[in-house]
């Protein structure tokens, strides 16, 4: 019986889909911006295998309509068994250099290479899709039939069968929509949200009246959530900076205010103001506002590094305005982030604007992914001419960030996409795993704004264009985490990129959208100008590898 069947599923294939889909299924082993395992290749390349497969369909059946010749039925059994040896020769010559293809990235991100991509587990994770994907697709064109048929002997045949295509559309669509993904986004917030309300073992609410979350502050350490009690609680100490720099430091000051701590985000900004007022933060020579990622979370590399560099003198205030992942805040949520983050600012910045301009810290901005886009959308220059904040720093900034992307797109000619130069660098800097923030002859002005980015960076250099075009990063010299191998192919690379965006944190640290201490320490300071000798840098990123 499932030898029958099998024999069935093989008569009613595409000998064009089959060829083409063999096409995308090879493409779909090169490399692109981030490793892949087995499991992950397994469904990539039968996604690509099955757009392949449709776009062959779509033009046999355009041959067909068009009223061109076909072979008789005799010859296209033979070619098509002829097709079907020459497309498993390709897949597994094609599985045969996947491995090589996975390591040229491995080998230049540090990670050790791997003997084998496992083919006939991604042949088998990939038929599976296929079998599936090609399911739905006969459900959906059997339900289009079925509804044509039925209209048939009310309207023309022609329009009958594109109202059957509209109908099987918008019901697949509605399932999709209105049950599969509001399913998936309500397992989704369950799930975030009750992971911002644990509360690990042995995080206790701090002592220390100072500290956000105390029994004197005016948040509660259960408001925090997740992300936020992290933050308070991993700060370094007096001690702890005072012991690496040989000399006395001060308590860094940082405040959070969660998602559970207020309503709105303006109340939560105000909260935060009077929560730094309370602690004694405009006292501080420094003062940064961050902009959490989508989770509230905020990445300690950042953070720690900063309190170093300063010596314990400076403060850092952030709220929370999601608990969902980044890529899931910037679908469900678009514009909330921004809305928090300018609210916070403009909380900050009205206030640090009528404090003596000699007697209050110098304030920067700072945000990770999509805290940089939100942090960017904070305020417009022509708000803050009159009296400018010192600077940012933004760490991967989306692709989708305005500034970043205006940019970019207009810098320098002969700089790459991927490290670009803008004019005379005196207003924003680039950098990546090598420090470039030290341009020859170039001076900063007033204010100062570095973006770090990694040329592996997938949430960075995503680009929904390289559906129908080679992206710009691609073009050489390419980025020194960027295969030499990594090709460009028409809709298969875009599948490729939408994995990569969402597997970029699996990187080793210093790759990808995974942002090492180091490289945070050259772009701190290059931002707020820090007088430190490089034996002592050398020292401090020494202090952070070895943690």
């Amino acid at each position: 019986m499932t030898r029958d069947w099998i024999e069935r599923f093989w008569r009613t294939l595409s000998l064009a889909g089959l060829l083409a889909g063999t096409l995308f299924f090879a493409a779909s082993l090169t490399p692109s911006l981030i490793p892949r395992d087995f499991t992950v290749q397994g469904v990539l390349s039968g996604i690509a295998f099955s757009a392949g497969y449709g776009i062959g369909v779509f033009g046999q059946w355009l041959w067909t309509w068009l009223e061109l010749p076909l072979p008789q039925a005799r010859g296209a059994r033979i070619a098509k068994q002829v097709a079907a040896a020459a497309c498993a020769a390709i897949a597994l010559a094609f599985l045969w250099q996947a491995s090589a293809w996975q390591n040229s990235i491995r080998s230049l991100m540090g990670m050790e290479p791997v003997d084998s991509v496992r083919p006939f587990q991604v042949g088998l994770i990939a038929l599976v899709v296929f079998v599936v994907l090609l399911g739905l697709a006969r459900l959906f064109r059997l339900t289009g039939r079925m509804t044509s048929r039925r209209l048939r002997p009310f309207v023309p045949r022609r329009i009958a069968a594109v109202v059957g295509s509209a109908v099987a559309a918008i019901l697949f669509v509605g399932v999709a929509n209105g049950v599969l993904l509001r399913y998936a986004l309500h397992v989704a917030d369950s799930s975030y949200r009750a992971m911002d309300e644990l509360i690990e073992d042995g995080t206790n609410p701090p002592t220390d009246p100072q500290k956000t979350g105390s029994a004197a502050s005016l948040l509660t350490w259960e408001g925090l959530g997740r992300a936020g009690r992290d933050f308070i609680s991993s700060r370094p100490s007096a001690q702890d900076i005072s012991g690496f720099l040989g000399r006395d430091a001060q308590e860094p000051i940082r405040v959070y205010v969660g998602l559970g701590s207020a309503e709105t985000p303006a109340e939560r900004a105000r909260l935060a103001l009077e929560e730094l007022k309370r602690v004694g933060a405009f006292e501080k020579s420094t003062l940064v506002i961050i902009t959490p990622t989508g989770t509230g979370w905020v990445d300690p590399a950042a953070a720690d590094t900063l309190d170093y560099l300063e010596g314990g003198d400076v403060a850092s205030v952030a709220i929370q305005y999601s608990y969902l992942a980044s890529w899931l805040s910037l679908l469900v949520e678009p514009g909330y982030g921004s809305d928090a983050s300018r609210a916070l600012f403009h909380e900050v910045y009205d206030y640090w604007t009528t404090l003596p301009k000699d007697h209050r810290p110098r304030l920067y901005l700072y945000g990770l992914s999509l805290g940089a886009m939100n942090s960017e959308l904070s305020n417009e220059l022509f708000e803050v001419l009159g009296d400018p904040y010192q600077g940012a720093l933004w760490a991967g900034p989306p692709f989708a960030s305005r500034i970043w992307r205006s940019i970019t797109e207009r810098r320098n000619a002969g700089t790459p996409f991927w490290l670009p130069r803008f004019r005379d660098g005196s207003y924003v800097r680039f950098t990546s795993q090598k420090n470039v923030l030290d341009i020859p002859g170039a001076q900063w002005g007033p204010l100062r704004v570095v973006y770090l980015q990694y040329a592996s960076d997938s949430v960075t250099f995503f680009d929904p264009y390289s559906f129908y075009r080679a992206p710009e990063w691609m073009t050489r010299p390419r980025g020194p985490d960027v295969s030499d191998q990594l090709r460009w192919y028409p809709i298969v690379s875009f599948l490729q990129s939408l994995v990569d965006l969402a597997f970029a944190t699996t990187t080793p640290m210093g790759h990808g959208h995974v942002y090492a201490p180091e490289h945070y320490i050259d772009a701190w300071v290059a931002v707020m100008g820090l007088q430190w000798t490089p034996q002592d840098i050398a020292r401090l990123k020494a202090h952070f590898a070895g943690k």
